[in-house]
């Protein structure tokens, strides 16, 4: 994401003045934008919420959560605490990426992580429902233990392609929508919570809104008519200073080291971009995408893959991990990814994603661990580098054999 200057003030921009006479009215713009559908489903989450009046529920983000995960579990948050519904927001994995750090200090966003380790250990008896936000549960390691539990799921709401049935009372599921954030914003414009300007909650709320918006929509240049409307909406009440300051977080040294072994390990064919940058910490997952970033705006490359061994030392496994980034726009990231590795024995993608975006997980099984010898650990992730490389030249260049790429 690009950084930008921060001013020395930390108040509010004014509103800029509306011109009445030529000004579209908020009733037509609400009337507009809330379609009968639109209106229906908040209608129908108004129930659900009313339905659990008073009750515990734990919201359940992807492992490594996203600003839109988060910002949009917080408006649920909000949402419900009018319905004396207790949340805690929880993800199991880490934030590593520098912005997304910088939005949980400076809004004072109410996430907490849960490590598996953790969660084994507390009692979730005391929890009436799971609200799942941003995710179908496919993308945390958390929905095991829920399951386990038998907490029966409540809520679902995403923007993902329908990744499996799930016996939900209420789903929300629009893969047409860029970003979660656009579909908790029609839900404030039906007035399941009506926003104060003079309610920090709100404001802060309002700027994670935005700033999820913006994250999913690559700034808003993959935005469409429902997400502008949503960031419209959202501009009445968002802190822009506040989002100023997020996007002014400073890359940390191991994230820049990650970004430089892609560039030195990078292979380019048929305009495509791929880099594995070895073992990382799992505090450092994030740079991982951050290199894809980079890589996609070399000259003459329009789809960039980077990729690596994450350990995760809480669990004492290894993954291999990895994202992809293109510009290419008849290319789909999810059919790409879930073409070149697959599933497994559950019927479960290792890979998946959106609009000019992607990732994938690949549990490393019986070779997963760490181990004291250098050459081992060398020589198995030399293998594992040709068997990615393998997997994503055999749809880059089909009559290419894997080593003439090298």
């Amino acid at each position: 994401m690009v950084n930008k200057s921060v001013g020395e003030s930390n108040d509010r921009q004014s509103p800029v003045p509306i011109d009445e006479e030529t000004a579209t009215p908020p009733a037509q713009v609400a009337q507009l934008w809330l379609s009968p559908e639109i209106s229906e489903k908040a209608k129908q989450l108004q129930q659900v919420l009313e339905r659990h009046r008073g009750d515990r529920q734990l919201v359940v983000l992807q492992d490594f959560p996203d600003p839109d995960a988060m910002s949009c579990a917080w408006a649920y948050k909000l949402i419900a605490a009018q319905y004396d519904i207790e949340c805690e927001i929880i993800y199991a994995g880490a934030l590593s990426h520098q912005e997304n750090i910088a939005l949980v200090k400076l809004a004072g966003l109410p996430v907490q992580r849960w490590p598996v380790d953790i969660a084994k250990t507390k009692d979730l008896s005391e929890y009436h429902g799971c609200v799942l936000i941003d995710n179908q549960g496919t993308t945390s390691q958390l929905t095991t233990l829920v399951k386990a539990s038998e907490i029966p799921i409540v809520v679902i709401i995403d923007h993902h392609s329908l990744q499996e049935e799930l016996n939900a009372e209420f789903a929300d599921i629009r893969p047409h929508i860029r970003a979660t954030a656009t579909i908790l914003s029609q839900y404030l414009q039906a007035n399941l919570l009506t926003l104060d300007t003079n309610n920090t909650d709100h404001v802060k709320c309002a700027t994670a809104l935005m700033h999820g918006l913006r994250a999913d929509t690559a700034q808003l240049r993959q935005a469409q008519e429902e997400d502008f409307l949503a960031a419209a909406f959202l501009s009445r009440y968002y802190d822009p200073q506040l989002i100023t300051s997020v996007l002014q977080a400073s890359r940390s040294k191991r994230v820049m080291d990650v970004i430089e072994r892609s560039l030195k390990n990078r292979i380019v064919q048929n305009s495509f971009c791929i880099a594995g940058v070895g073992y990382l910490r799992y505090d450092d997952r994030d740079a991982i995408p951050q290199a894809a970033d980079f890589l996609v705006t070399e000259e003459n490359v329009h789809t960039a893959v980077v990729y690596g061994i994450v350990h995760d030392e809480d669990e004492d496994i290894e993954l291999v991990t990895g994202s992809l980034r293109t510009n290419k726009l008849t290319l789909d990231p999810d059919e790409f990814l879930k073409e070149a590795f697959g599933q497994d024995s559950h019927g479960r993608f290792f890979g998946g994603g959106r609009s000019q975006a992607g990732g994938f997980e690949i549990p490393m099984g019986f070779l997963s661990g760490t181990n004291e010898s250098k050459e081992y650990a060398k020589m198995k992730w030399e293998v594992f580098d040709i068997q990615i490389k393998q997997k994503l030249l055999k749809l880059v260049s089909p009559k290419d054999d894997i080593m003439t790429a090298d």
